[in-house]
């Protein structure tokens, strides 16, 4: 039973995503589809917005190399794939691919929502770290990185539990508790409805009905008036042990409508203000980290500037909506426009730093990071919006005669720096390892 609900949820969940896609795509049997690797890697690009490699045919080669392609670029995203084969999948192992695709939900539809949750329950989302302690620390260790992010795991489950609650205690007498039993009823997902649309549900009349007509009304309202995609059926969620992770996948989905309702003007100069005193604050830890390193080693401000920017990006996370509002100028408040001015000039100030940092690299790794920028540069212009075909032609030519030039240096470069001896005369490491691996993996 919990199987056959799971397939049938994840299977919908799959097609909501796919039809964003283009062209959209239509899973009919999720075990045999995903044998290809295109469905994965259709699924991945959609909700990463990422191009990801692919092979275009459908022998048994091209299917394992896009399944391994998949793969690949979640573990890229430091996700535990434990137990789950290339193998498992070509064959369409059910508990290997529902394994599969619960992982995928969890970390891009209910982790990523529930991190937007994480300072407003307290949880130690890694994503929200605490803005007081602005002493420089050293980059975590990946054992100590690993179980922050095995905790935070479960504090998303929890950050989703508690905001359930939250829009359920508004109604009295509806009582969540877990992702199980609490649901059967269908009380809990019409006071979820109640909360998020006033209106649209009578709860008093719904306490005289059966199970399954509360959920049958849930589920229409929420598809037809909250345009929620259908994932559950009565019968999935009326049943002595309901399957969490199908509960879980459907509830996230009422999180994400609440996310894009449109925010009263005093939540907004809330958030503004909140956004200042902690851009505020990121101005005076760089300050005085500029100061407190200045007579340390390129090594050790590498490193600091390292741990600066792992709590910088942790902690934005919660601001990056008010941060990257796509209202225009003209439509900003006062606070508004002095808060984009304050974040403009501390990621300048932090741009200068790396800059700074980048000319204080010992020889000959100097040279080698002048010359990526160099052709980093060259790649990302866009070429010249002209009219006449010959001029662009020659402007395009220029652009190539440039890029060869550059690119003469690039097996000298490669050898450099793969040769590399990263230690001084006292056997201390010269550059941080993880600033030479990021070199490389440029090149």
């Amino acid at each position: 039973q919990r199987e056959f609900t799971q397939k049938k949820t994840f299977t919908s969940w799959i097609n909501s995503i796919l039809a964003k896609h283009t062209p959209p795509y239509v899973v009919s049997d999720l075990y045999t589809d995903i044998q290809q690797g295109h469905l994965l890697l259709d699924l991945l690009e959609v909700l990463s917005g990422q191009h990801l490699p692919r092979e275009k045919g459908f022998n048994t080669f091209q299917c394992r190399s896009n399944i391994e392609n998949a793969l690949t670029f979640l573990k890229s995203r430091s996700l535990k794939l434990i137990n789950i084969h290339v193998a498992d999948i070509i064959e369409g192992k059910p508990s290997i691919v529902l394994g599969l695709i619960w992982t995928i939900i969890f970390h891009f539809h209910i982790e990523e929502l529930a991190r937007t949750l994480a300072c407003t329950y307290n949880q130690p989302s890694p994503d929200c770290s605490s803005a007081v302690d602005s002493s420089p620390k050293a980059s975590r260790p990946a054992k100590k990185s690993a179980k922050i992010k095995e905790r935070w795991k479960m504090s998303a489950t929890k950050a989703l539990l508690l905001w359930a609650k939250e829009q359920c205690s508004l109604h009295g007498s509806v009582s969540v508790t877990d992702f199980k039993s609490s649901w059967r009823s269908g009380l809990a997902f019409l006071a979820i409805i109640q909360t998020l649309r006033p209106g649209l549900v009578d709860l008093e009349k719904a306490k005289a009905r059966s199970n399954k007509e509360n959920l049958k009304e849930a589920f229409r309202i929420a598809e037809l008036e909250l345009n929620i995609p259908r994932l559950l059926e009565p019968e999935d969620v009326d049943i002595v042990n309901p399957d969490e992770k199908s509960i879980m996948t459907y509830v996230a989905q009422f999180l994400q409508y609440s996310k894009n309702l449109p925010e009263s003007e005093e939540d907004m100069q809330e958030k503004v203000r909140e956004a200042m005193g902690w851009l505020a604050a990121q101005e005076k830890k760089l300050a005085k980290l500029l100061v407190e390193t200045e007579n340390e080693t390129y090594y050790q401000k590498y490193k600091e500037m390292m741990s600066f920017m792992e709590t910088f990006n942790q902690e934005k996370i919660p601001f990056l909506p008010v941060l990257s509002s796509k209202r225009g100028e003209a439509e900003l408040s006062g606070d508004q426009q002095q808060m984009r001015e304050e974040w403009d000039k501390v990621i300048s100030q932090i741009n200068k730093w790396k800059a700074k940092l980048d000319q204080m690299l010992p020889s000959p790794l100097g040279s080698i990071e002048a010359w990526l920028q160099e052709v980093e540069h060259l790649q990302a212009e866009d070429l010249p919006d002209l009219q006449d075909p010959f001029k662009a032609m020659s402007v395009f030519r220029e652009i190539i005669v440039i890029f060869k030039g550059l690119m003469d240096c690039f097996d000298s470069h490669l050898d450099t720096l793969q040769s590399f001896k990263n230690e001084d005369e006292k056997n201390m490491p010269l550059v941080l390892p993880e600033k030479l691996e990021e070199m490389k993996r440029r090149l």
